[in-house]
């Protein structure tokens, strides 16, 4: 007898939900097909409302971190340690990395701050200000350099160094007035600086000028702000005795199965760590950043949270006018014998109906079009270029909350038209 009770009550619900769902399909197949529309594009809308809103603002950062990685950082890079003037052991370093498996490009760069000076030919009189900015002069290999980060993408104006040449800088945008006016004075720049101009540069007590060959555009603060070098030129100027660099960028082949947690791993396993400040990308990020991406994340899920509970309020509505337009013939069906649940179940299947469809095409749109989009033709941002964040997990966590939601919205007014006394609902009492 114990054994035939679970089988009743799951043949009882298979019946429920079998009925409710016959009634459901009538319904939806006899509405106005203009309501039917509305209602799914506004679930549609909600849907992006939720997911594409909090995508672009987490996107805002998420592009600085891409294009941060992308020119700048690698997936892993070696800095020098607080209180250090250069990565120990360099040579050695490079060394293992070459021989490191997953390792697809490296690149080491020799840093040393300095000024550069722009007005120094036409400043006649000592009482004239120098049209100086400070910067970080970076010397490199340019070829190392442009197979990690492809800098010489980013040149707007001239071009970019070449290895047989000698006294020619690549200056960073920022460095120049013309670039840098929309930030105010945030950092020092200088006027009137073009491609073949000459500027003075000056590291320490060394000094030497260049010809400009180049100006980068980067919205990465260490690619703008910067001025590039060869590395012989680098090591002329400041007069290095030693070949210890202050940053090497490692960039992993995306194919390998080799992390950058691994190549960091790797680094420490084979007995650097004391020898300079290895970070993946993401731990080299820094944490305000982190802070931003966080709040906008949360600024954004609240926006989102609003829309979905405009849609909840729309689905109720449509459902309760819906069953008390229909409250005599709920009647007639519990009269002949339909029951409570399976009638609640119909409404039930029509809420869901509409946000699954809704949401579906939402998913659609986001993910064929609109993710796509973004990541071709990235929002043009002063600090960055801004995607579409739209994590499948999240998602689709987000989905399944829009379609909860909707269920709930629309049992709440059907279980309170159909539990009212079937002959008041009959004769419209």
């Amino acid at each position: 007898m114990s054994e035939d009770k679970p089988k009743n009550l799951s043949r009882k619900w298979s019946q429920v939900i079998s009925v409710g769902w016959f009634l459901a399909f009538r319904q939806i197949k006899g509405s106005n097909k203009s309501t039917t529309f509305l209602i799914i594009f506004i679930m549609m809308l909600t849907f992006l409302n939720l997911v594409v809103v909090s995508g672009i603002l987490v996107g805002l950062i998420e592009g600085g971190r891409v294009a941060n990685k992308k020119q700048y950082s690698g997936d892993v890079i070696v800095t020098t340690l607080a209180g250090e003037n250069n990565i120990k052991r360099t040579n050695e370093i490079e060394s293992t990395l070459i021989k490191m498996s997953g390792v697809q490009n490296i690149s080491t760069r020799y840093i040393s701050s300095g000024q550069v000076e722009a007005n120094y030919k036409t400043r006649r009189d000592f009482s004239t200000p120098k049209d100086i900015a400070g910067t970080q002069v970076t010397g490199i290999n340019i070829q190392d350099e442009e197979a990690l980060s492809g800098i010489s993408n980013y040149v707007d104006e001239g071009s970019f160094l070449n290895e047989t040449e000698s006294g020619y800088i690549v200056l960073g945008k920022n460095l120049l007035r013309r670039y840098s006016e929309d930030f105010g004075d945030v950092f020092a720049s200088i006027e009137g600086t073009y491609p073949g101009d000459e500027v003075k540069v000056t590291v320490g007590k060394n000094t030497k000028t260049f010809i400009v060959k180049g100006i980068v555009s980067s919205k990465v603060n260490q690619v703008s702000l910067r001025a590039f070098v060869t590395k012989q030129d680098f090591l002329r100027l400041v007069d290095k005795a030693d070949l210890n660099a202050n940053e090497i960028a490692i960039r992993i082949n995306p194919n390998s199965k080799i992390t950058p947690d691994g190549t960091k791993a790797n680094l420490i396993n084979a007995g650097f760590a004391n020898d300079g400040k290895i970070q993946t990308a993401v731990e080299a990020t820094p944490e305000f950043l982190n802070q931003i991406r966080i709040a906008f994340a949360l600024l954004g899920n609240v926006i989102g949270l609003i829309g979905i509970v405009v849609a909840s309020i729309t689905i109720f509505i449509v459902i309760f006018i819906n069953a008390v337009t229909r409250r005599k013939y709920i009647g007639i069906m519990k009269g002949i014998g339909i029951s409570e649940k399976a009638i609640e179940v119909s409404y039930i299947i029509q809420s869901i109906f509409y946000a699954l469809i809704g949401g579906l095409i939402g998913l659609l749109i986001t993910f064929v079009l609109l993710v796509p989009f973004f990541d071709a033709y990235p929002l043009n941002f002063p600090f960055s270029d801004g995607i579409l964040v739209a994590p499948i997990g999240e998602t689709m966590f987000k989905f399944g909350l829009l379609l909860l939601v909707t269920l709930l919205a629309g049992y709440i007014p059907a279980r309170n038209i159909v539990k009212k006394n079937t002959l008041d609902s009959i004769l419209g009492r």
